[in-house]
């Protein structure tokens, strides 16, 4: 099996590392092609305005400058001669949970690989205290439960959305297939410092304030410490207003 193992934290980070632990669990054919820096939060953007290039590090390791998107497409397209069977993106450094899909680089990368045709699995690491990150967790548990879906499978229109607790491995309370939650409470805001010349710049943050999710939820089953396995797809239409929206037209 060939897997192409990307992220959006970049070509240096800690998690790529634990990705292609997981990946060579599985094959020896592991392909390596990430964005040159971070880029969390980049969603599904491609780069359109500006040229991208590659930076080769070693054989099947590579560097894109552009997004996690660029990368899976300048893998497929410039770099790897072949199709690969399975893209894993990750393991993110932090929970991509309920509305975090809508925005996450590293599940925007399984979608553009869902996007065309080869099966894609996003992974990410829960960081709810913000202590030392357990990278040891999907270290531990990962390769079975990507084994585990691989045998299972999934629909070709689908991606699943791996979530690791903020747990050691051994503590685990088990592994939940959820659905996407929603937060109860804003977690983001704007924090407006000054620089060095009395300017205002404005940073980006978490309140650190959990919800209070229903049962069945990928929050839920992160927050009571078990593994959450969500399948995601890209229908985004909302068909109950569909409905009364065309009613109301024809009216």
């Amino acid at each position: 099996m060939r897997i192409l193992c990307t992220n959006d934290d970049g070509i240096y980070a800690r998690g790529l590392e634990a990705l292609e632990k997981i990946a060579r669990e599985i094959s020896d054919d592991v392909w390596i092609v990430a964005p040159q820096e971070e880029q969390s939060g980049a969603a599904r953007a491609l780069t359109l305005a500006h040229p991208i290039r590659l930076r080769q590090y070693e054989e099947r390791r590579f560097a894109v400058s552009g997004t996690p998107s660029d990368s899976v497409l300048m893998a497929i397209d410039k770099i790897m001669d072949g199709k690969p069977d399975l893209i894993l993106s990750g393991v993110n450094n932090g929970q991509n949970l309920a509305e975090d899909v809508t925005v996450s680089g590293t599940i925007a990368a399984a979608f553009q690989g869902m996007s065309l045709q080869i099966p894609s699995i996003a992974l990410s690491l829960a960081r709810l205290d913000r202590a030392k990150a357990k990278w040891q967790t999907p270290e531990a548990h990962g390769a079975r439960i990507v084994k585990t879906l691989l045998e299972a499978g999934w629909p070709a229109d689908a991606v699943i959305n791996v979530n690791f607790p903020d747990r050691e491995p051994d503590d685990i309370a088990g592994v939940e297939v959820t659905s996407q939650g929603q937060r109860d409470a804003v977690q983001l805001f704007a924090e407006e410092r000054k620089d060095l010349r009395g300017g205002a710049y404005y940073w980006y943050g978490y309140t650190g304030a959990l919800s209070d999710p229903a049962a069945g939820t990928d929050l839920r089953a992160i927050y009571d410490g078990r593994i959450s396995i969500t399948p995601l797809h890209l229908a985004l239409t909302h068909e109950p207003a569909l409905a009364s929206l065309a009613q109301a037209f024809e009216n």
